[in-house]
């Protein structure tokens, strides 16, 4: 007898499997057939990004190489067209060295813009903004006072930022413009303490702090390290 509803029992199930392939079969096709567009679509872009990023970047090169060394206004100019037209990395790049050119040949009122816009440009990586705000601020040390670059680059000036010691010393270079030795040797302190500090930057630390003791004497800080 239990044969007889296991019977009964497999041929209502088949009849029900049957009765939802007629009603919902399709779906099962069509879910098929985007998974293979979306595949060959994905692919497809893939290959697009590619291929758009090797011509981006044969495109940049030719760039650099199509004007006269040492013709920062030529680059300058080049390099921005090239940017109104690339994938975003290259079109960051291309600005950054744009920007670069500009302080080259003097103009510090375009490259203090340029570099200011990256910093606060919304589509670029924070990397590079910081880099950029950092840019910015060595710039400006010849132009702001000693309380404007310290706000510029009050976000770096601690013991984690990885651009510590760049804000460090820009701090420091402008405490020695601003004649304000207690700061440059303060500043020069904290970068030749830092077992992290690059080995150039510590050098011009260590000559910054005897700057400092020169002129004012030892300003409480201790010898020069």
């Amino acid at each position: 007898m239990s044969d007889i509803f296991d019977e009964v029992g497999e041929d209502l199930r088949r009849d029900r499997l049957s009765s939802m392939w007629k009603r919902y079969g399709w779906l099962v096709y069509l879910a098929a057939g985007l998974i293979v567009i979306g595949t060959a679509a994905w692919r497809g872009y893939d290959y697009w990004a590619t291929s758009r990023a090797n011509a981006a970047g044969d495109a940049y090169a030719e760039v650099l190489a199509s004007v006269k060394p040492g013709d920062h206004k030529a680059l300058a100019e080049a390099l921005a067209v090239y940017a109104g037209g690339a994938p975003t990395q290259y079109q960051v790049l291309a600005r950054f060295r744009a920007a670069s050119e500009h302080a080259a040949m003097g103009e510090t009122d375009n490259a203090l813009a340029a570099f200011e816009d990256l910093s606060k440009a919304s589509g670029v990586d924070q990397a590079f903004r910081d880099l950029a705000a950092v840019r910015a601020a060595l710039i400006a040390v010849d132009r702001e006072n000693l309380d404007q670059i310290k706000a510029r680059v009050a976000g770096y000036n601690n013991d984690i930022s990885p651009w510590r010691h760049a804000a460090r010393e820009i701090i420091a270079l402008s405490a020695v413009r601003a004649e304000d030795w207690k700061s440059v040797n303060t500043e020069a302190r904290k970068l030749t303490d830092d077992p992290a500090t690059p080995s150039d930057v510590r050098a011009r630390a260590r000559i910054l702090r005897d700057l400092a003791i020169s002129e004012a004497g030892d300003v409480g800080d201790g010898a020069a390290g």
